[in-house]
């Protein structure tokens, strides 16, 4: 029975609860017995909260038991990226200089979950504070891919999305900067969303780069990624860039699985030289099948998206080289050579050259110069500008069709190791993701099969226009459906790495 309820979707688990067949108690555990079993291999976990979400569970069973049920997702378990602020377990956001940081205060996500009943089973590995595509940069360890553990799961929610791969947890939670909800999704053939900017607050997120950083939802199918998308998203007072509007009806358009007459433009700016054959073979087959479900598909051009990635990697770094300037040594984390002969300034400085690792200081680095005195507008400014322009393009593209997609990476997931000193080729897993994280509106990544190449998953990006969620959903949901049908059975049954 135990190795039965790891398989079942958060929605199944959700019936078999409120219907008595099973107890929050018994789900719990079956996962918690799951990450004993395989996370030595994989390493999806930072930290294992096993005493809280049983206390949790059998909460949620007194609760059952009085007629109370605090939502759908009351007693499922859930896995959290160590990037979310948690009380009674520490937050470290892969880094050294957090080490064994306990925060005082819940982020408004981990908030909501707590409230909607969801299991918080621990915290998952990732990139040291998110900067990264692979979960190689994290100070604890690399995760593994669970199709195949010498592979990266992806990044930088990479603990995230190898934890819903390898049945630890239904659901997850990550955040998106530049595509590290989407793209670890797509290489470990699962979903992942990252909503409209603004719709899931960002307080008690540790911040990366500010006006990129959006939390978002893992899940094995589209449904159980809606209903994790509709409970932790909504307007919060304390996020400044929190938008105050209802939650898009994702868990209705996830349902409905309707494309008919939807209007799906191909973006033909992200494909073609640089691109891995079988990911487009399977891009290619998935536009055809929504296109025999009744869509109406059609090319479309946004020209200054070859201009994202150099872009977001001026604007990205320098935001996180103003953001990570409060660990300095003084208030909380890391502090390194405080023996009494140093001052204040000797003791910053050794506390960030031993708390960061070589990613996280290359893009303070690189951030810091170009915000700096004569180089602010030729590089920073000049990001911005372009960042309008592919504003512009979304805006022009979505006047035309109701979604945009493309695949979700260029290449499924590569070997660990493989790019680690080659920051470049490292940045381009990103290369699809990007600019919809520049110009702030939704997209998801769902399966859509397997390379030739090496039978490794691969994803097809949705984009929608900003608070049009729900869109995302019903075409996603629509491609789960007829591709689930093709091959008889859920992509992760083909996983062979566990």
């Amino acid at each position: 029975m135990s190795s039965e309820l790891t398989r079942m979707t958060a929605a199944e688990l959700s019936e078999a609860l409120s219907k008595g067949d099973t107890t929050a108690t018994e789900v719990t555990q079956a996962h918690l017995d799951q990450i004993a079993a395989v996370d030595g291999k994989v390493h999806a976990f930072l930290h294992v909260a096993a005493d809280q979400a049983l206390d949790q569970a059998r909460q949620i069973d007194e609760e059952r038991k009085k007629g109370t049920v605090r939502s759908p997702l009351a007693g499922v378990p859930i896995a959290v990226k160590d990037v979310f602020t948690t009380t009674g377990m520490p937050t470290t956001c892969g880094s050294r200089i957090l080490e064994g940081w306990h925060p005082p205060y819940d982020a408004t996500i981990t908030t909501r979950l707590k409230r909607s009943g969801a299991i918080i089973l621990g915290k998952t590995n990732m990139d040291e504070f998110a900067m990264g595509s692979s979960t190689e940069n994290s100070a604890y360890g690399v995760t593994h891919n669970p199709w195949d553990l010498d592979k990266i799961p992806g990044g930088s929610s990479g603990g995230s999305a190898a934890a819903v791969a390898a049945y630890e947890a239904p659901l997850a939670i990550g955040t998106d900067t530049g595509g590290s909800i989407r793209q670890p999704a797509a290489v470990c053939g699962i979903v992942g969303t990252k909503p409209t900017y603004g719709g899931s607050s960002r307080y008690g997120v540790v911040a990366f780069a500010s006006s990129l950083d959006t939390p978002g939802p893992f899940g094995r199918t589209v449904l159980d990624t809606a209903l994790l998308h509709e409970v932790m998203s909504g307007h919060d007072p304390m996020d400044s860039t929190s938008i105050d509007a209802p939650v898009p009806p994702v868990v209705a358009a996830a349902r409905e699985a309707d494309v008919s007459g939807m209007r799906i433009g191909v973006v033909t700016d992200l494909s073609g030289e640089g691109y891995q054959p079988g990911v487009l073979a399977r891009f290619a087959e998935a536009v055809e099948l929504l296109e025999s479900l009744g869509a109406k598909v059609t090319e479309v051009s946004c020209p200054h998206f070859r201009y994202a990635l150099p872009a977001y990697y001026l604007i990205a770094p320098s935001e996180c080289s103003s953001n990570l300037a409060r660990f300095d040594a003084m208030r909380y984390g890391l502090r390194a050579g405080d023996d009494g002969t140093r001052d204040a300034e000797e003791v910053m400085a050794l506390t960030r050259e031993q708390g960061f690792g070589a990613e996280v200081k290359r893009r303070i680095i690189l951030g810091t110069y170009a915000l700096s005195s004569g180089y602010y507008d030729a590089y920073y400014g000049k990001a911005q500008q372009v960042r309008t322009l592919i504003i512009r393009d979304f805006d022009a593209a979505f006047g035309q069709v109701d979604v945009l997609v493309s695949p979700s990476t260029p290449t499924t997931a590569f070997r660990i190791g493989e790019r680690a000193d080659d920051p470049m080729a490292m940045y381009l897993a990103d290369l699809c993701t990007i600019p919809s994280d520049l110009a702030g509106n939704a997209a998801i990544s769902v399966p859509c099969g397997l390379a030739d190449e090496d039978g490794l998953p691969v994803g097809l990006q949705v984009m929608a226009p900003a608070m049009a969620d729900d869109r995302l959903y019903r075409v996603a949901a629509a491609a789960e459906a007829a591709l689930t049908g093709r091959w008889g059975h859920p992509l992760l049954e083909d996983a062979k790495g566990l």
